[in-house]
């Protein structure tokens, strides 16, 4: 096992990566919530007798499902710079998080350095004809 040290994060790396994560947790979220605005949406207006009113419903339901993932990237795109940038200063100060390693084939080796022209003898520039 080799103990390593992680002594700084990219602060644009890790808003990009936090932004990706937060767009798909948003997408979640959005599609059941999304589902939940659309069927108790139509079901309140189509139990008024207002038939227009459950379209009301259906596009609320399909604009959350656009809008949450957007919103969730965004935020979660700034808070993830915010979080590297303290994590870079506080890492400064008392160290970074230790962490372990392991390969993750333990019995393999790497292969030994090719051996140009190994046991083969070449003539010198003498031998040569021209």
């Amino acid at each position: 096992m080799a103990k390593m040290e992680l002594k700084r994060v990219g602060i644009l790396s890790m808003a990009k990566i936090s932004g990706i994560i937060g767009a798909g947790l948003g997408l979640i979220i959005g599609v059941i919530y999304g589902m939940i605005f659309m069927v108790i949406g139509a079901a309140v207006m189509s139990a008024s007798g207002e038939g227009a009113g459950a379209l009301g419903g259906i596009v609320g339901g399909i604009a959350m499902i656009v809008i949450i993932p957007i919103f969730y990237g965004i935020l979660m795109f700034i808070f993830g710079a915010i979080y590297a940038l303290i994590y870079n200063v506080a890492a400064g100060f008392i160290g970074g998080v230790e962490m372990e390693f392991e390969s993750a084939a333990a019995d393999y080796a790497a292969p030994p350095p090719p051996q140009w022209n190994a046991g083969q003898h070449h003539p010198g520039p003498q031998q040569y004809p021209y």
